[in-house]
């Protein structure tokens, strides 16, 4: 692993929106769908606590999730693998640091907390919630078939990667930016 494959992991983050987050409880395996944003290389949720995933979260953190656009020729295959661990985030601080992500890089979220919105109290009693990947997994088909890079998290020093996610993070102009690179023919 290298400091390229960090900053190719965290520019993939950056250029999508949806993961597939995949927990296992009571009622056995659940995939769930889920807009997020990144912090570092923790990815950033809100999700009502009572839904299943939420539920699956508090009985066992450990979590997987998949983000991959879709394509049609198996050589534009891309997608990224994630195991770690969820928690839903308490105190003010990490809670207000969530929400100010979240607006910034999804701007129709803020009208939400709006005094006159007829959404504000049901996204009220939503939770934050926050997956620290354990391991990070970049499938890239264009580069050769099954063409993997791994990201071992818990093996890579934590200040180095700080440094490469702050490289590679500039608010949500970088998110503007890649939005309109992917767009590009």
């Amino acid at each position: 692993m290298n400091a390229q494959t960090a900053t190719r992991i965290a520019t993939f983050l950056d250029a999508h929106h949806v993961m597939s987050l995949a927990t296992c409880g009571r009622g056995g395996p659940h995939a769930a769908n889920l807009f997020y944003v990144r912090d570092g290389f923790a990815l950033i949720w809100v999700s009502d606590p009572n839904s299943r995933h939420s539920a699956d979260i508090e009985g066992d953190a450990a979590v997987a999730a998949t983000i991959a656009p879709d394509c049609f020729d198996i050589d534009e295959i891309r997608g990224l693998q994630i195991s770690g661990h969820a928690h839903g985030m308490s105190g003010k601080g990490p809670r207000a640091h969530a929400r100010r992500l979240l607006e910034a890089r999804y701007p129709r979220v803020k009208p939400l907390f709006g005094a006159s919105s007829p959404m504000r109290e049901a996204y009220a009693r939503m939770q934050f919630y926050q997956l620290e990947p354990t391991r990070m997994v970049l499938i890239d088909n264009s580069r050769g078939f099954g063409h993997k890079e791994t990201l071992e998290l818990e093996t890579f020093p934590a200040d180095r990667l700080r440094e490469l996610s702050r490289a590679t993070a500039s608010g949500s102009q970088l998110n503007a930016d890649l939005a309109n690179a992917s767009a590009e023919p």
